[in-house]
């Protein structure tokens, strides 16, 4: 089972720079997209959004142009989850999952508190009211890929220049720690990491300083998954050699 998740910053954008040309050759069961940035009646005239072969379900933003998220699956979910209950956040379309048999997919979009304190007030928000989902996840028992830009670099090897960025939103010292409890409390397992422990990767590039000829990045896209899942983890890769976005598709390969 291959799994691609992937931040599109704007669906459309990422269309014109060949990501759909590129998709069609992936050969995935399952495809989670972040930051559509469009309207699901804006993309309904135009078959490039609904590719052949996959059930596509899209949550939108109130907000047009803003956040979004999406997943392509293979094969037909027995359910589609569209909200958190969390208002402030479901009205940014940040969440999707479905479900297939005993296994569970989300395509997630955590803010981002980079644009000021007023933003990044909201994402400690966030990661307070999404720590006691998490727990009731693991208390579900049910198998789960949690997939998604995060916009938390974890560790000094998850970003190329992490001594100037250590008050920088997406590495600050309460951001990483709530990532601690996420794997270390919780359980969850970042299957990137787990596959690859020593390499420095990254899935985000700034679009200033030629940061992505020069692979100055951050590691903040995910696939963060149960740990009944390890076994089943077999490869990754990072997909650069086309650039579609300021991030890169985060591919993972499950037996």
């Amino acid at each position: 089972m291959r799994v691609i998740s992937f931040n599109a910053n704007g669906i459309r954008a990422a269309a014109r720079k060949g990501f759909f040309d590129w998709l069609a050759t992936a050969d995935a069961d399952l495809v989670c997209i972040q930051e559509t940035k469009a309207q699901a009646w804006q993309l309904e005239k135009d078959p490039t959004f609904w590719p052949e072969g996959y059930h596509c379900h899209y949550v939108d933003a109130e907000r047009k142009g803003y956040s979004g998220v999406a997943i392509y699956s293979r094969k037909e979910p027995a359910a589609v989850t569209t909200e958190m209950g969390l208002a402030e956040f479901d009205a940014e379309g940040r969440y999707c999952a479905v479900d297939l048999g005993e296994l569970t997919v989300a395509s997630l979009y955590l803010p981002s508190g980079s644009a000021g304190d007023h933003r990044q007030a909201s994402k400690d928000r966030f990661l307070e009211a999404f720590l006691p989902m998490l727990r009731d996840f693991r208390e579900q028992g049910r198998s789960l890929i949690l997939c998604g830009d995060w916009n938390i670099a974890h560790r000094e090897i998850d970003l190329k220049n992490w001594r100037a960025n250590r008050k920088s939103s997406g590495f600050l010292p309460h951001e990483r720690a709530w990532l601690d409890q996420v794997f270390d409390d919780l359980g969850f397992v970042d299957a990137h990491r787990w596959l690859k422990p020593d390499e420095a990767e990254y899935t985000w590039w700034s679009n200033r300083s030629n940061a992505w000829n020069n692979n100055v990045g951050w590691r903040i896209d995910y696939q963060i998954i149960t740990p009944d899942l390890m076994p089943r983890l077999a490869e990754v890769q990072v997909y650069r050699e086309e650039q579609f976005s300021d991030h890169a598709p985060l591919i993972i390969d499950y037996r």
